[in-house]
C-alpha cells in the first residue's frame, strides 16, 4: 500500500512540475506585459518649458533667413545697376531674378507672423 502510494505520489509531482513548467512562463510573460504597460505621466499644466526654445529656434531661423534675403536683395541692385548701365540684358535678367529670390526672402518673416507662424 504504501509503495503504490509513494507510486502515486511521483506521478503527480511530475504533472505539477509539468504544469508548472507552462504555467511559470505564461505568468511571468503576464507580468512583464503589466510593468511594460503605459503609466500616467503628471506634467506640469504649462507647456512653455518645451515650446520656448523652438520658437527662440523658430525666430532665430525666420531672422536669418530675412538677413540673409536683404544682403541678397543689395546684392543683385547693385548688378542690375551695373548691367543697366552696361546694357547687359543677360545679367540684368539674372540681376532681377535675384532681386525678386532677396524680396521673397527678406519678406518671409512678415508673411509668417501674418500667417501666425
Amino acid at each position: 500500500m504504501r509503495h503504490e502510494k509513494k507510486i502515486t505520489e511521483k506521478m503527480m509531482e511530475g504533472k505539477i512540475m509539468r504544469k508548472m513548467k507552462k504555467v511559470i512562463p505564461a505568468v511571468s510573460g503576464c507580468l512583464m506585459s503589466v510593468m511594460l504597460m503605459g503609466t500616467t505621466c503628471l506634467a506640469a499644466t504649462g507647456t512653455d518649458a518645451v515650446t520656448k526654445p523652438l520658437e527662440n529656434l523658430k525666430t532665430l531661423v525666420i531672422a536669418v533667413i530675412g538677413a540673409v534675403g536683404v544682403i541678397i536683395l543689395a546684392k543683385n541692385v547693385m548688378e542690375f545697376a551695373q548691367a543697366y548701365q552696361q546694357q547687359d540684358s543677360s545679367t540684368m535678367n539674372s540681376a532681377l531674378k535675384g532681386i525678386v529670390a532677396g524680396v521673397m526672402m527678406a519678406g518671409i518673416s512678415t508673411v509668417l507672423s501674418f500667417l501666425g507662424f
